[in-house]
Order: C-alpha cells, then structure tokens, then sequence
C-alpha cells in the first residue's frame, strides 16, 4: 500500500511541536522533539550532501549551462522572439579569412579599358569574383633540398649548386617558431602530442626540440611582455581570478616558507581606455599577492583602480587601495547549486537577477557611455535589487529558513556582501560579474587537462609569458601567430622601443611607412 508523503518546513515542525507540547507527557514530548530535530537536521545533511554531489559532478564532467531556461528544466516560452536564422549559417565569407594567401588572378585576354569582345561597348574594372580553396598539411611544413655536387675528375674540386635565396640560414625558420608556443600555449597542444602528430605526417620535430624552440622566441618576447605588464598595471578596471595549477618541482620542494603547498594560476584582465591586456601566474602566490606585484608598477597618483573577483579575502592587494566589485554570477550560482531544495524561493531569486542581466544586455545593445549605463541601472535595476534585499532580510528575520541550509548560506552570502555586488548601481563602467576572466582562465584549464603540469618554475613563467601575449592577441582580434613572427623579424626594433610591438598596436608600426 503507497503511503502518500507530506512536505513540512521547519516552521510547520515547529507548529506541530507547540501544538502537542500539551497533550503529551514531558517524557514523551522531549522524545518527540528529540526525533523531530534530529530528522530536521537529517533533511538538511541529505540537502547539503545533494548539493556537494552536484558541485562534484560539474567538476569532474562541467556544467553545461548555467541559463534560466537549463536550470528550471523547462521548455523555453511559446512568446519568447527566437532569432531568425541567416541564410548561409555555417559558412564563412571571404572577409573571415585574414591569413589567408591573396592570389590575384588576372583575365587571360581583357584588361581595363578593352573593347568588349561582343559589342561596341568598353570593359571596366569591378569586384573581383572570391574563390576560396582550402589546403591541408602538418602544422610544420618541410622542405628538403637537395643541392647538385659536381666534382672534378682531374683536380678532384667539389662545386655545389648555391642554395635558392628564399631557403633561409636556420632550419627552423620564424614561423616555425612562432607555431610551436601557439599550439602549446594557445591551444593547449602538449609537445608529446604535437611530436607524434608530425612524425606520422613525415615531418619529425622532436618534444626537446620544440622546447628549445619556445626558449630561441623567448628573448624577443620577455621585453614586450615586461612593457605589458607596467602598462597593464596602469587599467582602470581589473579582473581577477584563480584555478589550480601544477609545477612538479614545487611539489618536490615541499611546502613554501609560509607553510603554503598550493599551486595557482591568476588569471589578470586590466582594461585600459580601448585596450585590455591578459595576464597569467603560476605559483604559490594567490590572486591578491599577484594583483599586488602587478600595481607596484602603477603611478602614484593615479585614482584606486576597480578590481571585480568573487568575495575571496585572498583576492584583495594588500598594499593597495581598490574599488571592490564582486561577481553577481557567483552569488546567483549558489541558488543554482540549491534550486532542488528550495524550488520556488531560488526561481525568486534567479528572475529577478535575470531581470537585472537583461537591463545590462539593453545597454550594450544600445551602446550606452558608462554613465548613461549607471543611470539605466539606478532607473530600471534598483528597485528590482531593492526588493530582492528586502526579500532576503525578511528570510532571515522572520527565520523562513534555515540558516546552516544551502538556501540559508546562499541569502546570508548575498547580504554579507551586498554592497560590493551591487557596486555597478553607484560607480560607472562596473561591471555584473567577473565571467570574462572566468572564459580567460579556461585557456590555462585546456593547457592543464592535455600537459598536466610544468616541470619547473621557469616552464611555468615561461608559460605563463606566452600564453599571456597570445591570449592578449586574441582578445584584441589579433593573430598571435603573425605576432610571434612579427616579434622575431624586427627583433632589435622591438628590443629598442618595447611599447610599440604589442599585441595591439605591432601592426600599426608594420604597416607604417619607413623612414629610412
């Protein structure tokens, strides 16, 4: 026989017990109360553990998405606009393919200016029709010359054909170069994997090899990473975070001086006016201890720089004054990671912060200046986080939850760090969250699942450097490969003035005519 299961909150519990304290012996009533507490506290561990489980689970296989309509397990509305499909969808024009060779091709018996083969009329120049082919081969490309030797039979002289001009001095040219830390650094290609991909292609280039082809590029990049930093530590906003990182000699070394035996990566995002630059540290150091190092770069006098990160003490500059920016993301995943339990207080929460990243998308689309996006916000966000403020405070003071709960945790979390949040309400250009460092980190999570770690120190700064200018490259719309070439062909004009070949302005000096 099915027993059906009746659904009671802490407060119906509590009810229940006051309305049988009178009816039973003392005895009896403390039994009652006795399991009553414990099979509340039972419900809450089995809640916890659900939570943990889940939390696990993302870890171990990722979540796929975090967005309303995933987290609800719910189709999406029948009114909801649905963008409209583009025709060709899939296909990349012409314009998409920057590093692609240019062949022009002209026509085999007309020029501009002609007389048109089949009337009176005259032929003129117009957009040339694009015909895109697509070529494949190994990452590095061989070339093998064979150069005639001829030797006299008389005098017994040797006379070698001369090498073509275009065959280079090294057998490594620059961009060979140049591929090895983009595929390493840039795309997480581990040199193992890389080496037997080219053998199987007929192309061998061995894992020690290409190691010391990133140690020949990396005196042409330390000075243009050395002149990103101090630049990078002038931003007016920053972005930080963490993830595990791996550096084997560490690890043998034991613990550091402090007693630490963590390893991390900081991912650092610093805008600066129209430019942003990324950068990566592997260490024992946390985020605020790099964070730190960064800013000792900084001029006095500058205004305190806005640094958004979760509500991590560790995060912080210690030396530094900040505006502190919290992620609103993290505060809403905490709903996200409970919304089993406590369905419909989370949805509560979930719309209403949705509400708010609806506004933040309306003045991106409008492309709304700093200011006039901190006044839409203060018009049409405040009171939606007002209410949600008040919502949260009356949870706690009428006691409507638990607060060891996972619901508990998540609206004490929110209100311990309200202010910081919700900072974009009160400084203009903060942003809601810090999900762009978040998507920055995933390039060193990539490098760490396919080569697992670094072997020392100086791998992981080494590392760190490249995949520093490479990500910067990316973020920038730039291709790090032509950098990284870039880099090695006008080494000494780099070497000279640093601050004019990075990731975003290199192309301006290229593209400049010479002086000489």
């Amino acid at each position: 026989m099915a027993h059906e299961t009746i659904a009671l909150t802490s407060e119906d519990l509590i009810s229940l017990l006051e309305r049988v304290k009178s009816l039973l012996p003392k005895e009896d009533y403390e039994a009652i109360e006795a399991m009553a507490k414990a099979i509340s506290a039972l419900s809450r561990v089995v809640d916890e553990k659900a939570t943990s489980v889940k939390r696990l689970l993302k870890q171990i296989f990722g979540s796929k998405s975090e967005k309303k309509v995933k987290v609800f397990n719910s189709p999406e509305p029948e009114n909801r606009a649905k963008p409209k499909k583009i025709k060709g969808h899939g296909r990349n024009g012409a314009s998409a393919y920057t590093g692609a060779e240019k062949v022009e091709v002209p026509h085999e018996t007309l020029k501009h200016g002609d007389p048109c083969p089949l009337c009176s009329g005259k032929v003129y120049g117009k957009a040339p029709e694009t015909v895109i082919r697509i070529a494949g081969s190994p990452c590095l490309k061989g070339s093998l010359y064979e150069l005639e030797k001829l030797r006299c039979n008389l005098c017994g002289e040797t006379f070698t054909a001369k090498p073509p001009e275009n065959m280079g001095d090294q057998k490594y040219d620059e961009t060979a170069v140049a591929m090895i830390p983009v595929l390493k650094y840039g795309n997480g290609f581990p040199f193992y994997r890389l080496a037997q991909f080219q053998a199987s292609l007929g192309v061998p280039v061995p894992a020690a090899t290409q190691w010391d082809l990133v140690k020949r590029l990396t005196p042409f990049a330390t000075p243009p990473y050395i002149e990103m930093i101090r630049q990078a530590a002038q931003g007016e906003l920053f972005h930080s975070d963490d993830t595990n990182g791996r550096i084997l000699s560490l690890i043998k070394e034991g613990p550091a001086q402090d007693g630490r035996k963590g390893v991390f990566t900081t991912g650092i995002l610093s805008k600066m006016a129209d430019q942003m630059a990324v950068l990566y540290f592997t260490g024992h150091n946390h985020a605020g201890e790099n964070m730190n190092e960064v800013l000792q770069n900084r001029i006095h006098g500058l205004s305190p720089p806005k640094l958004m990160c979760d509500a991590l003490s560790r995060n912080i500059p210690k030396d530094f004054e900040i505006i502190l920016l919290n992620c609103l993301t993290h505060g809403r995943r905490n709903f996200v990671d409970v919304i089993a339990a406590f369905p419909d207080e989370c949805r509560h929460v979930i719309e209403t912060l949705g509400e708010v990243y609806q506004n933040d998308a309306i003045s991106r689309q409008k492309n709304m200046s700093p200011t006039e996006r901190l006044v839409f916000h203060q018009t049409e966000s405040k009171p939606l986080l007002d209410g949600l403020y008040d919502w949260f405070n009356k949870q706690v003071d009428e006691k409507r939850v638990e607060p060891n709960s996972g619901l508990g945790k998540a609206i004490n979390y929110m209100l311990n760090h309200w202010t910081s949040l919700t900072r974009f309400l009160e400084v203009a250009g903060a942003p809601l969250d810090n999900n762009i460092c978040e998507r920055a980190l995933k390039k060193v999570i990539i490098h760490r699942k396919n080569s697992l770690f670094y072997k020392t120190q100086n791998g992981a700064e080494t590392g760190d450097m490249f995949m520093s200018l490479i990500q910067t490259c990316n973020i920038t719309n730039e291709n790090p490969f032509e950098y990284l070439v870039a880099l090695q062909k006008n080494a000494s004009a780099v070497l000279q003035s640093p601050e004019k070949w990075l990731p975003w302005n290199f192309r301006d000096v290229m593209l400049a005519p010479s002086t000489v």
